[in-house]
């Protein structure tokens, strides 16, 4: 892996990213960074989640912005407010050492508005946003794009997933024509696919990285055969053999994932469940929980947990195997981050095996399955 210094960064990013224990970067950084900073292009990009994505458009993204204009200049889109308020997050730890300063504003959904409208009064040269509160915060005059010269749009799957395509057509209609968008996709379907097509330039290009590069290598993947009322019994023998270990626990229902949570909870473990009927005061406390590891499990819906960035995840559990590949590769990738290892078990029915085989086969990965 190459050091950040070759990739074309000014020197107050390195220092920041040393800070942050950020040294030699990923494949995908190590492709797309040079060619965005170097280029006024469309891009594609097809990146997992904990690959490294963040820097491999921040970074980019900031050294584009001129700092003595107080226009939003930058637009970056994404399908959570977990996910919104963890990029800015991320931008602002990269300016640490700029003389010049650029100002990062994250916008979205479950925060009373009139917060927001308070911190855009400030300057702001990147919005982070989900589209349904950009869309608002527009048809309100409160945010202008007309400088806009650089969008991302960031995990363009969840938010096709996540019923956003209205939303994303509207805003990528508004928007100024002589801008450069770069799309960022754990998979690229068809919905995908029309994105590209009538919102980018006809000479995109793309960064298609290989099966082994989109899958975090870091991720260990198991599974092992079990009857359905067998479950619960081979869930609690496998969290014994992780101790204090942290980790996430995925099922396909809301039913499913509260009634586990409670099971656990009877058996002692420190567990919440996270699913999509939840206030968002009570999402809010089970997130805080498990980022600052006073909550130990976490069981989860895949709609509930898009776009979630915990570090030090030691496991994902698939209690019920995913009905899409994608959802595999974004549950598994909830561990392994930071370059860190980690581990994701699928627990199957002798009918669900050709299933499995065919995620298997389609990511090119092995999953050993567990005697």
């Amino acid at each position: 892996m190459a050091k950040f210094a070759s990739l074309g960064i000014s020197s107050n990013y390195v220092k920041s990213l040393t800070d942050l224990n950020i040294v030699e970067s990923t494949p995908v950084q190590e492709q797309v960074i040079p060619f965005l900073l170097k280029n006024k292009m469309d891009v594609v990009v097809q990146a997992q989640t904990g690959t490294g994505k963040t820097a491999a458009f921040g970074l980019p993204v900031l050294n584009k912005i001129n700092p003595t204009s107080d226009k939003i200049q930058a637009l970056i889109l994404t399908p959570t407010r977990e996910l919104g308020q963890q990029v800015a997050k991320q931008l602002f730890r990269f300016t640490k050492y700029n003389t010049d300063k650029i100002f990062t504003e994250a916008v979205y959904g479950g925060e009373h508005i009139s917060k927001q409208l308070s911190r855009l009064d400030r300057t702001t040269h990147v919005l982070v946003a989900t589209p349904g509160r950009l869309i608002d915060l527009v048809q309100r005059k409160v945010v202008n794009l007309e400088a806009v010269k650089t969008v991302v749009l960031d995990e363009a799957d969840e938010m096709l997933n996540m019923g956003f395509k209205k939303e994303l057509e509207s805003i990528l209609s508004q928007l100024p024509e002589r801008r450069n968008t770069w799309l960022f996709s754990a998979t690229i379907p068809k919905e995908v696919r029309a994105i590209i097509s009538n919102y980018l330039s006809g000479d995109v290009e793309s960064f298609q990285l290989s099966k082994e590069e989109v899958v975090n290598k870091n991720i260990e993947h198991q599974f092992v055969v079990v009857r359905e009322h067998d479950k619960l019994d081979m869930l609690l023998q496998f969290l014994k053999s992780q101790g204090n270990a942290r980790g996430v626990i995925f099922c396909t229902t809301k039913k499913t994932a509260i009634t586990l949570s409670k099971q656990l909870k009877a058996k002692n473990y420190n567990a919440e469940a996270l699913q999509g009927d939840m206030p968002q005061k009570d999402r809010d406390k089970v997130m805080r929980g498990i980022k600052n590891k006073s909550l130990q499990i976490l069981v989860s819906t895949d709609v509930a947990a898009r776009g979630i960035d915990i570090e030090g995840l030691n496991y994902v559990v698939h209690y019920d195997v995913p009905s899409q590949l994608e959802f595999y590769t974004h549950r598994s990738g909830r561990t392994a981050r930071g370059g860190k290892k980690g581990l994701a078990i699928s627990f199957v029915t002798n009918q669900e095996i050709v299933k499995l085989r065919a995620i298997e086969r389609d990511l090119g990965i092995r999953i050993a399955q567990l005697r």
